[in-house]
């Protein structure tokens, strides 16, 4: 095991799911809320993390719509993003695509203009300090009409150059991808890219709906993707990916253990599977975190962890140049025999 936790420290990762809200830490949320003047429901700290023993998606989202509400200025939104930055940064993640829910923030009376520029601040200076190449992607919360949806993307269009696509997240049982079908449509011709979260709580057939009616390009969750075999053969012989989050799924009770999870099954199957964090300040890990835990509790092979991370920019939004970049970087390590060593690559 020792030898795979140096590999994995030593590989260069990217990751796909992850919220920026969601890396609201509990120590920055009170620093933000004393800054904005904020009175939260928590003492300290401790009675913060104590929360976080959620029993569904349900119960982290009621919390997570709350700590949101400390953010107020572009600064409180550049701070949070390159705060997490600096966390790739030591975990060599080299490569982010990065959600943001504008719905949480404009339905507060928070400028749209207000959230992207602190985020898209701190992308900027990321890539200036850290080396790390960054794409935005704003989600549509789902618990919310198909008309809000519209109205978030009006918000949005003078804006569209800052955005690289659009992904469909928060609640998901109750509200199918179908219910978004237009929006999506709408999307697709003004030409961003898009993803939606399904298949986590909600069934397969969620799945089948993302990819069929959304023309999305990559599903975020789809471990429920397992109990349909004409799905998964479309996942790999198509190369849709699966953006997995393990602590996520665990915390919030889709699998009863990190042991139990399928993400292995998935990946022996032939899907496209990659490893992610979702709301780490939520769910107790980063992406490495969440890599050297399935490492660990799968029994994975330095091999299988080589595609996970191998998938991961197969299924970013990089050109093809850095792509195959970085997928040499990932080959040199693997043939090394002294993991320790971290190659440089390309800031």
């Amino acid at each position: 095991m020792k030898q795979i936790e140096t590999l994995i420290r030593a590989l260069p990762k990217t990751e796909l799911h992850l919220h920026i809200e969601g890396t609201l830490e509990p120590e920055m949320l009170f620093q933000l809320a004393r800054r904005n003047n904020i009175t939260l429901p928590y003492e300290d700290v401790a009675a913060v993390r104590a929360a976080y023993d959620f029993t569904n998606l349900q119960s982290f989202l009621d919390i997570y719509y709350a700590g949101a509400s400390v953010l107020v200025t572009e600064e409180d939104f550049f701070e949070l993003t390159l705060a997490y930055l600096a966390k790739c940064a030591a975990d060599r993640v080299v490569h982010t695509e990065l959600f943001f829910d504008p719905q949480s923030h404009t339905s507060r009376g928070i400028p749209f203009a207000t959230v992207l520029s602190g985020i898209r601040r701190a992308m900027a200076v990321g890539k200036e300090r850290f080396g790390i190449s960054s794409k935005l992607i704003m989600s549509f919360l789902r618990h919310l009409p198909e008309e809000d949806g519209f109205k978030t993307l009006d918000d949005a269009r003078p804006f569209l150059a800052l955005i690289d696509g659009v992904g469909l997240d928060s609640s998901e049982m109750g509200h199918p991808p179908a219910d978004f079908q237009r929006l999506f449509a709408m999307c697709r011709a003004l030409g961003l890219r898009r993803v939606a979260h399904a298949g986590e709580e909600g069934p397969a057939a969620y799945i089948c709906e993302a990819l069929d009616m959304l023309d999305v390009c990559r599903i975020d969750h789809g471990v429920r993707a397992i109990e349909d075999d004409s799905l998964l053969e479309r996942l790999a012989k198509e190369r849709l990916p699966l953006t997995v989050c393990p602590f996520s799924n665990v915390r919030l009770k889709v699998f009863a253990s990190l042991a139990g999870h399928n993400l292995r099954r998935l990946l022996q199957r032939g899907v496209c599977v990659t490893v992610n964090s979702d709301d780490p300040a939520y769910f107790g890990g980063y992406l490495q975190d969440n890599l050297l835990g399935v490492a660990r509790e799968l029994g994975l092979s330095a091999d299988e962890i080589v595609t996970l991370v191998k998938n991961g920019f197969e299924a970013s939004w990089l050109d093809e140049a850095e792509k195959t970049h970085w997928l040499g970087v990932c080959d040199t390590i693997a043939g090394e025999g002294n993991h320790g060593r971290i190659h440089e690559g390309r800031g």
